[in-house]
């Protein structure tokens, strides 16, 4: 999801590919959007842009010329209109010729010029959103980059409120508080402050200045490294309260990172934002814990996935799982293309194939066996059919037996009979 430094840069990449451009027409949207359409058509105008936090304003200023009253007349703009974006899950800007306009434009600029080119807001998800005539979301928070010391004071002087009982890593994606932080970024930040995710936002806060004490200073890294150890000591319970009120007060300070985290992207140039070439290979070489190898990753009470190192901390989520930690382990065993794996993962499929083979056997035996005795009973059901006459003639000759038997009984009889008037 774009980010506060990946909105900037879409800002910056806008008024460097639209610098000395002269734009025209209707502005245009696909029929599958469902944002409003923007009412704006003018023969000349011009586009810049600028952001806040997580969102992304596009002026449209028409030229001025003499017959402005004509412009009117026909329908034309004669005022700037302001179109606030929000990118959602895949946002960004694209400025290409109009046979290249990518697949999933929504919303279109077209030059005048010969050969047309279009800026064009690419949304592939949808999750976007633009408002014509726009402002500045009011429930938004100062901007973490370039509204710093309004966001220090708009956090310290609302520590009070409920949103900081919440854990710290759930509070950092409160756009009310901190806008411009994004999941990968809250990672980052609490990996180097050595911070468990799931403590207290108000504890992690309280004792933090509405002014940045250490503003003018360079060294960051050393405070980070040095005062690590000494936040995990003040996050436990202590009998002695004001040590612990002056481990909070000598930590690395998390609004600082806030600040300074979101600007090292923005430094990288159009290497962390570049629709054109989708190189991020020096911004995943920069993060140290988001989907980084050894880290753990749990989902927290919004089923966001929080990435960190060591002990979640006291409010971490009862049977968390990390599904997706462990689907990365299977894609990087997939993708090792060494001698050994290509050698094991051979010998495991010749010994699959076999094990299939020997299962599929007897099955197909058993079918065969079965097909012929059904074919034999259909065999014998026929032949009794065609030779019902002789099962007719079968108790005859069993007639024939008896009848033949008879015989040897009968004159035993009678000669029993002789013997008996014999006798008398």
């Amino acid at each position: 999801m774009p980010e506060g430094p990946e909105l900037h840069l879409a800002s910056l990449y806008v008024n460097n590919m639209c610098t000395g451009v002269v734009f025209t027409g209707a502005v245009r949207k696909s029929e599958v959007s469902k944002n409003p359409d923007v009412p704006f058509t003018c023969e000349a105008y011009r586009i810049t842009a600028a952001s806040r936090g997580k969102e992304v304003k596009l002026a449209l200023t028409p030229m001025k010329s003499d017959d402005s009253k004509k412009r009117v007349m026909a329908g034309q703009a004669d005022q700037p209109m302001d179109i606030v974006f929000r990118f959602g899950m895949s946002g960004y800007f694209r400025f290409t010729t109009e046979d290249e306009l990518p697949k999933h434009a929504h919303l279109c600029f077209y030059s005048k010029e010969e050969p047309c080119r279009v800026l064009s807001y690419v949304d592939a998800r949808r999750f976007g959103s633009w408002h014509p005539d726009g402002k500045w979301q009011p429930d938004r928070g100062p901007c973490i980059m370039f509204e710093y010391e309004s966001f220090r004071e708009n956090i310290v002087s609302h520590l009070s409120d409920r949103a900081f009982d919440k854990p710290i890593c759930e509070v950092l994606l409160n756009q009310k508080y901190f806008n411009g932080i994004g999941n990968y970024l809250r990672a980052e930040i609490l990996f180097r402050l050595n911070i468990p995710p799931f403590i207290s936002a108000r504890t992690v806060l309280e004792g933090l200045q509405s002014e940045d004490v250490f503003e003018d200073k360079k060294p960051l890294k050393n405070e980070i490294t040095d005062t690590a150890c000494l936040f995990l000591s003040s996050v436990h319970k202590t009998s002695d309260g004001d040590k612990q009120k002056e481990g909070k007060g000598e930590t690395g300070d998390l609004l600082r990172l806030c600040h300074t985290v979101p600007l090292e992207v923005v430094n990288q140039g159009g290497k962390g934002y570049d629709p054109q070439k989708a190189d991020y290979s020096d911004f995943q070489a920069w993060l140290q814990c988001y989907y980084v190898v050894g880290m753990t990753s749990i989902r927290d009470h919004n089923g966001r996935t929080m990435w960190f190192k060591g002990d979640p901390g006291p409010m971490a989520p009862k049977d968390s799982k990390a599904p997706k930690a462990k689907k990365r382990a299977k894609k990087e065993d997939d993708h090792d293309y060494t001698e050994e794996k290509k050698v094991a993962s051979s010998t495991s499929k010749n010994n699959v194939v076999k094990q299939e083979t020997v299962t599929k056997t007897p099955k197909k035996e058993k079918d065969a066996r079965s097909k012929e005795a059904v074919s034999k009973r259909r065999k014998t059901e026929k032949s009794r059919k065609v030779n019902a006459p002789q099962h007719e003639q079968r108790p005859t000759a069993r007639g024939k037996k008896n009848s033949s038997a008879e015989p040897t009984t009968g004159p035993q009889r009678r000669s029993e009979r002789a013997t008996r008037q014999n006798s008398k």
